[in-house]
């Protein structure tokens, strides 16, 4: 299971995730759609460890991702993240929950 709870991130005074919230549930298959600059790539990042972010939390197997976290790695073993295109203009994450 996947947890998203009010996540907040921002690059600079750029806020682009505002309070973001969603579970995903296991076996459940999740799209996220939206236009460039959006914050797609941002969340998926940020789910794998490989941004940080300001609020709220995120958990993944009842594990709080946190890039600082020992155990990192482990967790970045059971999800994944594939790029379509170069210029990231679609993407597809999939993890195994």
């Amino acid at each position: 299971m996947i947890e998203i709870h009010e996540v907040h991130k921002k690059f600079g005074p750029i806020e682009v995730l505002k309070g973001v919230s969603f579970k995903v549930s296991e076996g459940e298959v999740v799209c996220l759609i939206g236009p460039s600059g959006s914050g797609k790539s941002t969340i998926l990042r940020c789910i794998n460890g490989l941004e940080t972010y300001e609020g709220g939390d995120i958990t993944v197997l009842g594990q709080r991702v946190n890039n600082k976290h020992k155990s990192i790695n482990d967790l970045r073993r059971q999800i994944g993240m594939v790029f379509q295109r170069f210029n990231l203009s679609r993407i597809a994450a999939c993890w195994k929950t």
